[in-house]
């Protein structure tokens, strides 16, 4: 079993950053595959990023070249560097974790999520 809390949310202007972090407990991330999710108001949860293996990235068109995933293996954490933050990009953010590489990208095939955590961008 693994428990997932993220943090670092907030509320922020166009252009700014934030970082978010996702503790996990009961056992390690790096045996997972990590994803982060996004789902905004009224819309389906949509996949932002993850992260698996020697540190191979996926990432979203809509944020490629603005959003990071890391690990940081020491903490058991695994993080997502937002940077130039835009209005479309509000939503609550979730961590989850799946036991597989394969379809990285779909929500319904991962096995452990977190409560996420809101992230607001005013224009």
């Amino acid at each position: 079993q693994v428990r997932l809390v993220e943090s670092g949310g907030g509320l922020v202007q166009a252009g700014a950053s934030l970082r978010l972090s996702c503790a996990a407990s009961g056992r390690t991330t790096s045996a997972f595959a990590m994803g982060w999710f996004r789902q905004a108001s009224g819309k389906e949860r949509e996949f932002v990023a993850a992260l698996w293996g020697d540190y191979r990235t996926l990432y979203s068109n809509s944020v490629k070249g603005r959003f990071t995933i890391g690990r940081d293996n020491a903490k058991n954490t695994v993080t997502l560097q937002m940077n130039s933050l835009e209005p479309e990009d509000t939503a609550v953010y979730y961590c989850a974790a799946k036991s597989t590489v394969r379809h990285l990208d779909s929500f319904g095939e991962y096995d452990y999520w977190g409560q996420g955590t809101q992230v607001t961008v005013s224009s």
